[in-house]
């Protein structure tokens, strides 16, 4: 049992060994494969960022993306609260909140503050409401059309155009980031695998003798495979504390400048786990695919 065990780490050391070596022996590619690597996880990286971005944002003016269902005139306020089961019982509703006549005349004036045209407006002018918000902007006009329906509900007053452009923005930045991060990987695992290609030619002789040896495919590829996880790593590493650097960089740039008061951004702190693991997982997916993919050919001896 004891050489057993002994046989196996002195194996995998042997393939550890030659995994590492293939590295520095091709230093150059090594390094091109690691650039690459780096390159493509910091371009996906940063479209993925402004997706989630985006997407927070879009989320926040949800929250805050408003519907106005005004009250039949004719109803007393006892009556108009009444409404509020029948409201909460419409789908993708979240919240309600009941406006009185006074409380809507009184916003109204607030607006005009500095004018006297409407200091004596009575607030019979205005009806009872309520303001709606909904769980997902995207069937704001299908909730209008559920709610039109409810008997002493006048009007509903509703910004579908606001609406269907946030949920298009949002649609159109996910599309293209998906389409990049699939070209990119693509990209990074073609790079690596033509990269370990290089180290397979220069050791196609020694291959070959393996297999005639009678050496396991598994036994040949783990060097190559090993040399691939390694880059993706490194790689994956390195774009991470870049892409750490560019995000805050661009982020500080936004908070201090004018759009700041406009938009805001998440924190790199909040994001940097997923991030983390999504750069380590592609960096090793890559480097398995390419090594995998390099030595296929080599091995049809």
């Amino acid at each position: 049992m004891g050489i057993t065990v002994m046989g196996f780490m002195n194996k995998f050391g042997y393939l550890f060994k030659e995994g590492f070596k293939s590295i520095s022996v091709h230093g150059f590619m090594s390094f091109a494969s690691v650039t690459i690597i780096t390159a493509c996880l910091i371009i996906m990286g940063s479209f993925s960022l402004l997706a989630v971005n985006i997407d927070a944002m879009i989320n926040k003016l949800e929250s805050e993306n408003e519907m106005l269902a005004f009250v039949n005139e004719n109803y007393t306020e006892s009556q108009a609260r009444a409404l509020e089961s029948k409201i909460m019982a419409v789908d993708n509703i979240s919240k309600v909140e009941f406006v009185t006549r006074k409380e809507a005349m009184e916003k109204f004036k607030k607006g005009y503050e500095n004018s006297a045209i409407f200091e004596s407006i009575d607030e019979k002018v205005f009806r009872d409401r309520y303001i709606i918000y909904l769980d997902d902007i995207s069937l704001m006009q299908e909730t209008k059309a559920q709610l039109e329906k409810i008997t002493g509900i006048a009007d509903v007053s509703a910004q579908l155009e606001i609406a269907k452009g946030l949920v298009t923005v949002r649609n159109i930045v996910g599309a293209v980031s998906l389409v990049l991060i699939v070209i990119l990987f693509i990209v990074s695992v073609f790079i690596m695998s033509n990269t370990i290609k290089l180290t397979t030619f220069g050791r196609r002789e020694e291959i070959a003798i393996m297999k005639m040896g009678g050496a396991t495919n598994s036994f040949i590829r783990t060097p190559f495979i090993i040399e691939g996880l390694v880059l993706g790593i490194i790689g994956a590493g390195i774009a991470f504390l870049l892409q750490w650097g560019i995000y805050t960089l661009i982020t500080g740039k936004i908070m201090t400048s004018i759009a700041g008061t406009y938009v805001s951004v998440l924190s790199f702190e909040s994001l940097s786990l997923p991030v983390g693991l999504v750069f380590l997982g592609v960096g090793l997916v890559v480097g398995a695919f390419g090594g995998t993919i390099a030595i296929r050919n080599y091995l049809k001896v």
